[in-house]
């Protein structure tokens, strides 16, 4: 949800949902691809593997349920056995979340590169207003058929939805880390990825219902203004925390 920029190996150009997410938002914004990294032959068949596995299993999931697939099915559509398919993937969840992973430290990677002189907060308002105009799928506001499959896939499915909570909680680790690390920057850290979380499931709410990416992104943007002001101000100003009824 709240992250971009696959770290392994980018997107794999074969049209299946997954890939779609990662890639939907760069080609709509015409950005230009990441430079590649340089991998070992050993690590590149491994990552070729990942993705080969992921997206069999997300095919199926599209198509039946993720309920309605056993990870025997995967492993035979990906011609490989179950314990090597657990080699790669140590739940079921992971074969439809695993790329979540490869952006759990998004925040505090955009926190450790910001500008000279620039603040966390003010970066990371940068990057997710970025994401938001490029319609990034990370921020939920993207209608690209393909990234609304996976979403539905994603948010429809009670286990996949606690499992992402798990990333989440590794990408606010991540980013308390990169603030400093101690009690202050952990609170702030929460905060914040429950903010980019809150941000973009609202933006595939209303996408979800309907509306276009081009109509969601006014308000979209208004309301990450405002998401974070509250960041920078505290709760104080919010309507309903401070004062009583």
């Amino acid at each position: 949800m709240v992250m971009s920029g696959e770290k392994a190996g980018g997107g794999n150009g074969n049209g299946s949902a997954a890939g779609a997410v990662e890639e939907e938002g760069r080609e709509r914004s015409g950005a230009p691809a990441p430079e590649p990294v340089r991998v070992s032959l050993r690590e590149r068949k491994k990552q070729l593997t990942y993705r080969a596995i992921s997206d069999a299993a997300i095919a199926m999931f599209l198509e039946r349920g993720f309920d309605k697939v056993s990870v025997a099915e995967v492993a035979a559509a990906a011609d490989i056995s179950k314990p090597t398919l657990f080699r790669y993937f140590p739940a079921k969840e992971d074969l439809a979340l695993h790329r979540f992973a490869d952006h759990e430290d998004e925040a505090a990677r955009v926190v450790g590169g910001r500008d000279p002189g620039e603040s966390p907060l003010d970066a990371l308002r940068r990057h997710f207003l970025a994401g938001l105009d490029r319609r990034d799928p990370a921020t939920g506001l993207s209608d690209a058929p393909q990234v609304l499959a996976f979403h539905r896939l994603l948010y429809g499915t009670p286990a996949l939805v606690a499992r992402l909570y798990a990333y989440q909680g590794r990408s606010e680790a991540a980013l308390a880390r990169a603030l400093g690390g101690g009690t202050a920057e952990r609170l702030a850290a929460g905060q914040i990825i429950a903010v980019l979380r809150i941000l973009a499931e609202e933006n595939w709410r209303r996408i979800d219902a309907g509306e276009s990416a081009d109509q969601v992104h006014g308000g979209a943007v208004r309301a990450a203004e405002l998401a974070f002001v509250q960041l920078r101000t505290g709760l104080e100003g919010a309507r309903g925390v401070s004062g009583g009824r």
